[in-house]
């Protein structure tokens, strides 16, 4: 196909070329920290993994700016016509055509050109608003996807050995035989018994674990018939230094959970994303393909992802947007569309008279929470600029709300409207209706558990160096599966950065008695003592609190805590109960 030359024509096909080459760059780079995930792991060094996954969040964007400059200083991109922006976009098809990671690329290009062009060019001719190359059947140049293992000679025990030494760790296992036991009998109990093998049997592992904190996942599925069992194993150090499998998880439901948005992302080696996004889907068949891409370090893919659904699911519903349900929030302007699980969350240009912080200063709290551990009890989210959305489907509330309260925050083209910064996260609902409904009813336990829930949810975030700030049930959020998750991030502050007290006796009882402060205050000082008063309101709330929390309601927690931290202690923190992880004993047979 011969393509018409515009007045850069004869530059397009090196536009393409530094394009493509930008991209390349930043998924080396991507590749190398992420395979050097193994060797952090063998050398139980915590620290540098969290500061690796706080680094690689940075490197898309640092290579998109760095792109982008490349194209102003070499090709003068603000001054290429529209012929030659369409024939850069069909050269730069003709570059993915063998390319492993052709779905990332086409996003990059986005990212990319949507710096340099009007929101105008942003359909189909100059930017990829549909995916071109399919990711269908990629093979990888070095290993494959994943494995295959047959289980013929050495039987499944032999099988799951020869899988875990497969992964080639340099550390040593402490008793691999024992653990061996432990992951064949939990699997003979949940089977309720070993159900005969077709010949079709076989069990196929991804290549790469998943290491993300102080765990490695083995991620995998054993087919036989026409069934199919997911499975992933956790890696862990003992107190000795040396590895051992923590656990099997088994249910599709609990291995889900190893990929919720309110954890940090993976790190895992692929050559060929979209076959480690293929596979894991055939496991996980209710988990979105966008939220499999952003819990594998691709947060950009996944995005993209996530507003090709959004618009296709626009176009296939009716209903309106609305005000989110709850307590209306000092800093954030939130609403929702029924039919869709999520929250659209955008900064205030007006904040409550409390809150003094600015604009900028919320992002940094938000870029913060992607950054840090979530340890399951931060709700991660989404963030887009130039969100265009059809003005009719707002119901006047939401327009009301957005005239009255940020109106430089949106701007109305046509029959569009352009939202130009938003934050996008799962719908969740709020721990304070949650809590109503469970007084209303009478449900006790229901109760008991929401407490529970929200007291674990602040220690582990204190563990994890994260001080929520406002602890108000209105900025909680319950889960479908009855975790409690915090979602309101403008006043959270590193542990750290705290300064934990004990509130000092009145000099007399008249001043004990006024109500006013007798102390001086800084800025980041906290009094633990206060969180009752302020707080736990409800004496059933707060007796339930006091049974399970106590110790969060005077300094020494939070001081202790701090110690911890500061001394470079990293906190174990598991996403699977307490009561499935094995124990070092002989296996349980039953």
């Amino acid at each position: 196909m011969k393509i018409s030359v515009g007045l850069y024509g004869t530059n397009a096909h090196q536009i393409a070329l530094a394009l493509i080459q930008g991209f390349n760059k930043h998924y080396t780079l991507f590749r190398a920290t992420s395979r050097e995930a193994k060797t952090r792991f063998e050398n139980a060094d915590w620290l540098a993994v969290h500061t690796a996954v706080k680094e690689r969040i940075r490197f898309y964007e640092d290579r998109v700016d760095e792109c982008v400059e490349r194209l102003h200083r070499d090709f003068d991109a603000s001054q290429i016509d529209q012929p030659t922006w369409q024939q850069i976009k069909l050269l730069y098809i003709g570059l993915l055509l063998n390319h492993k990671q052709p779905e990332l690329a086409e996003t990059f290009f986005n990212s990319v050109t949507t710096k340099i062009l009007h929101r105008h060019y942003f359909h189909n001719d100059f930017i990829f608003v549909r995916p071109t190359v399919s990711t269908e059947n990629i093979e990888a140049d070095g290993p494959p996807t994943y494995r295959s293992y047959y289980a013929r000679e050495d039987g499944l025990r032999g099988t799951i050995r020869h899988i875990v030494a497969d992964f080639d760790w340099l550390r040593p296992f402490a008793d691999l035989e024992r653990d061996v036991d432990h992951v064949y009998h939990a699997t003979r109990r949940f089977l309720k018994g070993m159900p005969q093998r077709e010949v079709n049997f076989q069990i196929q592992v991804l290549a790469s674990a998943f290491y993300r904190n102080k765990a490695a996942y083995i991620i995998g599925k054993a087919i036989n018939g026409p069934v199919e069992y997911p499975f992933a194993i956790a890696v862990l150090h003992d107190e000795n230094g040396q590895l051992h499998l923590d656990t099997v998880l088994l249910d599709a439901w609990r291995i889900g959970l190893l990929f919720s948005l309110s954890r940090a992302y993976f790190m895992v080696d692929m050559e060929v994303p979209s076959g480690y996004v293929q596979f894991l889907r055939s496991i996980l068949p209710n988990k979105p393909r966008s939220e499999i891409y952003i819990m594998l370090g691709l947060g950009k893919q996944g995005k993209t992802m996530f507003f090709r659904d959004f618009i296709y699911h626009l176009h296939h519903s009716e209903d309106k947007f609305i005000m989110a349900p709850g307590i209306r929030g000092l800093v954030m302007l939130v609403f929702t569309l029924p039919s869709y699980p999520y929250v659209f969350k955008l900064i205030k240009d007006v904040f409550g008279s409390s809150k003094n912080m600015d604009r900028a200063t919320v992002k940094k709290k938000f870029m913060m929470v992607k950054q840090v551990d979530r340890v399951g009890r931060m709700a991660d989210t989404l963030e887009f600029s130039n969100v265009m959305f059809p003005r009719d489907r707002f119901a006047q509330e939401v327009l009301n709300e957005l005239e009255t309260l940020a109106p430089d925050c949106y701007e109305i083209d046509g029959d569009q409207l352009i939202i130009k910064h938003l934050y996008i996260e799962r719908r969740m609902e709020p721990l304070n209706i949650h809590l109503d409904r469970m007084e209303r009813s009478n449900n006790l336990d229901g109760l008991e558990h929401a407490i529970k829930e929200y007291g674990s949810a602040i220690r582990e975030m204190a563990l994890a160096n994260i001080f929520p700030g406002d602890m108000l049930w209105k900025n909680f959020g319950v889960t479908r599966y009855g975790r409690v998750v915090f979602y309101d991030y403008d006043e959270i502050e590193y542990m750290t950065d705290c300064n934990f007290r004990k509130i000092p006796p009145a000099p007399d009882y008249e001043t004990e008695m006024s109500g006013e402060v007798w102390y001086p205050v800084a800025r980041n000082d906290v009094f633990p003592e206060e969180f009752s008063t302020f707080l736990l309101a409800s004496p059933v709330l707060r007796k339930i609190f006091r049974k399970h929390h106590a110790d969060l309601l005077t300094p020494t927690f939070w001081q202790t805590a701090q110690q911890k931290i500061r001394q470079g202690h990293v906190e174990d923190f598991f996403p699977y109960p307490e009561e499935i992880r094995f124990r070092h004993g002989k296996p349980d047979a039953s």
